[in-house]
């Protein structure tokens, strides 16, 4: 960051904010109004914080190897060629690199690795409107991510309309505003979850809007998919689990629903696990994840994320790359994820806010469960489908990870789900949902 940032990121501060007050009677109620701005500048905040730690702590990384050494040689070549800079702009990456625009790609450090260089090329793509200012992109790559969990909050308001609590869950999470605002990876996914989850319950539960949702049900799932399939390979069962849940309530006779329950149990799951293999890569195929994650915890914890990411890292046991080793590990993996790093165990600044975040997720979590509240959870589809889908989250990123530096990026697509499944579950009847009557 220069003293561009200077010039330009006020411009687009004040462009965005009108932007947003204009959009806001159109997306919000006498409810959720008061909201709106204050979590749009929350994530602006979170964005120009992020650029900061990453320069001034970091001192690099993933957001300016995006920037600096990725998205800043597409703007020369749109300088000084915009036919280059076109072909770059739609270049997959991934591949050898062209003789059109080898001058250009060849310092793209990402060019080769085809999730990381989408990012370079969407950092491309806003570097047209900001003149290629770092902040000012970072400001569109939070906006996006606001839009999705923007999105998703005022869906699932619609089915806990009187939940006093629900904005904190979905739209003030710390570690989601400052991790899923800035130039990553995180950003664009978490933006593209929030569609995703808003076009699933606008289809299912809703039952409004429905055209429009798989239109934009099928453009966040390709963004996921070209950037972190594993998140759809959680999230893709979860939502035939939900389909399940939705539809064995409508059948009224016991015995018939008591014969029902397994097959339509074993109709669903195996959907959920054909299209899970169907959305697999050979990196995340379904008889290579447990290698895969073997290798990646391994090298997390002792290769590049000991070097990047400092001297957090966490041990939950050897992986020997099979699966009955990883589900082994499976309760540890889940606890590292939702409740640790403890607060004994913090090292640097930034592990202490995950430390207070993560026992702050312990202490309600506890109260759930002393309240008696765990079968709340269980009589509503939409919490279990929550609940269900952030413990087998948890249990992905856990088990893969082994450092808390990483890992604190990697599950913020998780926390808005639990952190909403315990605050809904809690309220007292919830009375004012639309599963009162059922």
């Amino acid at each position: 960051m220069g003293s561009q940032d200077l010039i330009v990121t006020p411009i687009y501060l004040i462009l965005l904010s009108t932007l947003a007050i204009i959009v806001r009677p159109f997306v919000t109620n006498k409810f959720t109004r008061k909201y709106f701005l204050i979590a749009l500048w929350a994530r602006f905040i979170g964005a120009i914080g992020l650029g900061l730690v990453y320069q001034f702590y970091y001192q690099g990384g993933d957001t300016f190897n995006y920037w600096t050494h990725g998205s800043r040689w597409i703007w020369e070549a749109f300088l000084d060629s915009p036919l280059t800079g076109i072909q770059l702009l739609i270049d997959s990456g991934g591949g050898d690199r062209s003789d059109e625009t080898y001058e250009y790609s060849q310092h793209i450090w990402y060019y080769r690795d085809i999730k990381s260089f989408a990012i370079v090329r969407i950092a491309a793509l806003f570097d047209l409107f900001t003149f290629h200012t770092y902040s000012a992109t970072a400001l569109l790559f939070a906006s996006f991510s606001f839009s999705g969990q923007w999105a998703m909050y005022s869906s699932i308001v619609k089915i806990y309309p009187h939940n006093r609590y629900l904005h904190i869950s979905l739209l003030f999470i710390p570690s989601v505003i400052f991790w899923g605002s800035g130039i990553l990876k995180d950003t664009i996914t978490l933006g593209a979850l929030g569609w995703l989850m808003w076009s699933v319950i606008n289809f299912l539960i809703l039952k409004e809007k429905r055209g429009i949702s798989v239109l934009v049900a099928l453009l966040a799932a390709a963004l996921i998919f070209q950037i972190k399939s594993y998140i759809l390979l959680s999230f893709i069962p979860v939502v035939f689990l939900l389909i399940y849940l939705l539809n064995i309530g409508k059948v009224r006779n016991r015995i018939l629903k008591i014969m029902m329950i397994p097959f339509l149990l074993l109709v669903f799951s195996g959907l959920g696990f054909l299209s899970t293999i169907y959305a697999s890569t050979d990196e995340y195929n379904i008889n290579n994840i447990a290698q895969r994650a073997a290798i990646t915890s391994y090298d997390i914890r002792y290769g590049w994320g000991a070097r990047n990411q400092g001297d957090g890292g966490y041990d939950i046991g050897r992986l020997d790359g099979t699966w009955q080793s990883m589900i082994s590990h499976a309760p540890k993996a889940i606890i590292v994820s939702l409740f640790r790093p403890f607060i004994w165990e913090v090292k640097n600044p930034l592990m202490l806010l995950a430390a207070l975040e993560s026992f702050v997720v312990l202490i309600f979590s506890l109260r759930m469960f002393m309240k008696g509240r765990i079968g709340q959870i269980l009589k509503d589809p939409f919490l279990t489908f929550c609940f269900t889908f952030s413990i087998l989250f948890a249990f992905a990123v856990g088990v893969s990870t082994g450092n808390f530096g990483t890992l604190m990026r990697y599950k913020i697509p998780m926390l808005p789900f639990f952190f909403s499944a315990l605050i809904l579950a809690t309220d007292k009847p919830l009375k004012n949902s639309r599963y009162a009557s059922k």
